[in-house]
C-alpha cells in the first residue's frame, strides 16, 4: 500500500471517530445546570401552589367563621314578635280563628293564666356520636298540653334550635315561653288538637353544653334522635309509639311525629329529619334553613333512593327576604321542590312562605305559629 493511500485511510478513520463521538455526546444530557434549574423552578411552583391552596383554605375558613359569628349575632338578638291587634279578642275568645298569617294575632301570643300547659325538663342517656361513642347524659325540655292524660295518645313535635343556641333557645323554660303561649292559645281556642313539643340540644357530642363547640356535631343528631331521644320520649310519655312492647315498630307511627327547627335546626330538619329519618317522621318545618342544607335536587335524590314509598305528610318553609344568612340557602333547598318532584305538591303537602324579615325570632315564632296549624292536621291522615 502506498504511503499516500495509507494517509487517506487514516484521515477518513479519524473523521469517522470524531463523528461517532460527537453524536454520542450530543445524545447525552448536557450538565450545564439547566436540568437543575428546571427542578428548582418546578419545586418552587409546587410550593407556590401549596401556599396558594393553604391561603385559599384559610380564607374560606375565615369567611365561614365570620358567617357563623354573624349568624349567632343575628340569631341571639332580642326580638319581640310582631302582633296583629285587629281582631276583637273578646268576641273571638274560645273560637278557632287561627289561619296562616304574616303576623301572629295578639290573641295567640298573649299569655293565658288558666287552662295552660306545663313544661318539664328531662335528662336522657345518649352517646358521643361525634366523638368516641361514650355514654353521656343530655337534657331537653318537654311541653305537655293542658289536660295531659296518661290514658290518651299524643303526637310529638321535635323542635330544634340554631347554631348559637341549645335546648333553651326556643325559650321553653317557663310560663312566659312564646312556644308555650302559642300552643296554649291554639289548643284553648280549638284551632289544633293538643300535642307534645320537645326541644332537645342538637349537638350530638360530649361537648354539647359548649355553644362554641365544633358545629359538625350537629350533623350526627340523626343517630341520637332515632336511637335515644325518640325511644326515651315514647317510653316516658303518652304517645302513639309504644316503646318497650314486643311489637314496637318506630316506623309504624311515623305519621305521629314531626320535626322542625330554626336556622341550623332547619338544616337538621331537612338533612336529618327528611333525608335520614323519613321512615320514622312525616311532618317537617324549616324556618330559615342554614347554608349547609341540601339543595333541592339533592333532597329529591336522597329521599327517592332511600325512602321511595314513605309519604311526606307536610313540609312547611318560611324565610325572611332580608335574611343575609339563610335566604339563598333556604331557597336553594326548598323553594323549587314542587317543580323537582311530584312528592311535594304546593297547597297540598307543601308550603313556601317568604316575607320581609331577617334572621331572627320575629320570623321563627311566626313560622312556629303557622306550622303548628298544619302539623298533625287530621286532613293529612
Amino acid at each position: 500500500m502506498s504511503r499516500k493511500r495509507f494517509t487517506v485511510i487514516l484521515l477518513l478513520t479519524a473523521v469517522l471517530i470524531v463523528m461517532v463521538t460527537g453524536c454520542q455526546t450530543a445524545s447525552e444530557p448536557v450538565d450545564d445546570g439547566t436540568f437543575i434549574d428546571q427542578n428548582i423552578t418546578q419545586s418552587a411552583d409546587a410550593e407556590d401552589t401549596e401556599k396558594n391552596e393553604e391561603t385559599e383554605s384559610e380564607s374560606m375558613q375565615d369567611e365561614q367563621k365570620d358567617m357563623i359569628e354573624e349568624a349567632i349575632k343575628q340569631e341571639t338578638a332580642s326580638v319581640e314578635p310582631e302582633t296583629d291587634n285587629s281582631q276583637n279578642e273578646e268576641l273571638s275568645e274560645g273560637e278557632p280563628t287561627a289561619e296562616i298569617s304574616e303576623v301572629i294575632p295578639a290573641k295567640y301570643i298573649s299569655r293565658r293564666f288558666s287552662e295552660c300547659g306545663t313544661i318539664e325538663k328531662i335528662s336522657y342517656t345518649t352517646y358521643d356520636y361525634f366523638g368516641d361513642g361514650s355514654e353521656i347524659e343530655k337534657h331537653a325540655n318537654v311541653y305537655l298540653p293542658y289536660g295531659y292524660d296518661e290514658e290518651k295518645k299524643y303526637n310529638v313535635l321535635y323542635l330544634m334550635h340554631g347554631i348559637g343556641g341549645d335546648e333553651n333557645e326556643w325559650g321553653m323554660t317557663g310560663n312566659t315561653s312564646k312556644v308555650k303561649i302559642i300552643m296554649d292559645n291554639l289548643i284553648y281556642n280549638g284551632d289544633i288538637e293538643p300535642f307534645i313539643v320537645v326541644t332537645p340540644n342538637g349537638r350530638s357530642g360530649a361537648d354539647f353544653a359548649n355553644k362554641n363547640s365544633d358545629y359538625n356535631s350537629f350533623y350526627e343528631f340523626g343517630k341520637e334522635l332515632r336511637n335515644d331521644l325518640i325511644p326515651y320520649i315514647e317510653s316516658h310519655y303518652a304517645t302513639y309509639g309504644q316503646y318497650g312492647e314486643n311489637d314496637y315498630d318506630m316506623k309504624a307511627d311515623r305519621e305521629h311525629r314531626a320535626m322542625a327547627g330554626l336556622s341550623m335546626g332547619g338544616m337538621q330538619t331537612i338533612n336529618i329529619g327528611m333525608c335520614e329519618c323519613l321512615d320514622i317522621i312525616s311532618y317537617f318545618g324549616a324556618f330559615s334553613a342554614a347554608p349547609t342544607s341540601y339543595r333541592g335536587a339533592d333532597i329529591v335524590k336522597r329521599i327517592d333512593e332511600q325512602f321511595p314509598d314513605e309519604e311526606i305528610k307536610y313540609f312547611y318553609n318560611i324565610c325572611g327576604t332580608n335574611d343575609t344568612i339563610a335566604y339563598q340557602s333556604a331557597s336553594a333547598a326548598a323553594k323549587e321542590l314542587p317543580q323537582l318532584s311530584e312528592r311535594f305538591k304546593d297547597e297540598e303537602n307543601y308550603m313556601w312562605q317568604e316575607l320581609s324579615g331577617g334572621h331572627d325570632f320575629n320570623i321563627w315564632y311566626l313560622g312556629f305559629y303557622n306550622f303548628a296549624q298544619k302539623v298533625f292536621d287530621p286532613e293529612f291522615y
